[in-house]
């Protein structure tokens, strides 16, 4: 009974949080509204493939891989993943730093909106897969893929999905995927470094 009122508490904040934490200022990272080409994050550049959009909002930057209602991280509807840089990895555990031992979650006390299911939140759970994944050469992400479900004001269930993140500690880039995105992971195992991003 408990947990159920603490899901009805977080969805009723829900109605509140209309959008994602604002944006942090001062990105050092540079992306291209162009799809097919190339984004570059934090001294990263990845290959993205024809049809992938960049949405940059400073120190997070959205890449639609398909239909995207609001180009907004988390939003419901909008296909892809995002990059976050330092100034979110400050909060992105629910308000503490994010270290990887617990789920991305880019708010303190307000519940996510569940990306597959207007009017639900998201709510992680247990870890599953984890280990570490090359990023480019000679970059190794710390990469956790974590249960999720969408739950509604009533407590039911309305979707379960996987939320995969790929975390490069020391240059404090996050990468975050609810959606299964196919091809990302060979996408981040062939990108590229500039000097500036090298750890």
């Amino acid at each position: 009974m408990r947990r159920r009122s603490s899901v009805l508490a977080a969805l009723a904040a829900a109605a509140v949080l209309a959008a994602p934490a604002a944006a942090a200022a001062g990105t050092s990272g540079q992306a291209s509204e162009t799809g097919g080409r190339t984004l570059s994050f934090r001294g990263m550049t990845l290959r993205l493939p024809s049809g992938w959009r960049v949405h940059d909002h400073r120190d997070r930057v959205l890449v639609t891989t398909g239909k995207c209602r609001t180009p907004e991280p988390f939003a419901p509807d909008c296909r892809g993943f995002w990059l976050y840089g330092p100034e979110v990895i400050a909060y992105g555990a629910g308000g503490r730093r994010y270290t990887g031992s617990k789920p991305f979650v880019p708010a303190s006390g307000a519940p996510v909106g569940c990306p597959f299911a207007y009017g639900s939140v998201q709510v992680l759970g247990r870890a599953g897969d984890r280990g570490l994944h090359r990023v480019g050469r000679g970059h190794t992400a710390k990469y956790v893929a974590w249960d999720g479900r969408c739950v509604k004001r009533d407590g039911r269930t309305t979707a379960l999905f996987t939320q995969r993140e790929w975390f490069l500690p020391t240059s404090k880039i996050v990468v975050v995927d609810a959606w299964k995105t196919p091809g990302l992971t060979k996408v981040l195992r062939n990108a590229t470094w500039s000097r500036r991003g090298a750890s």
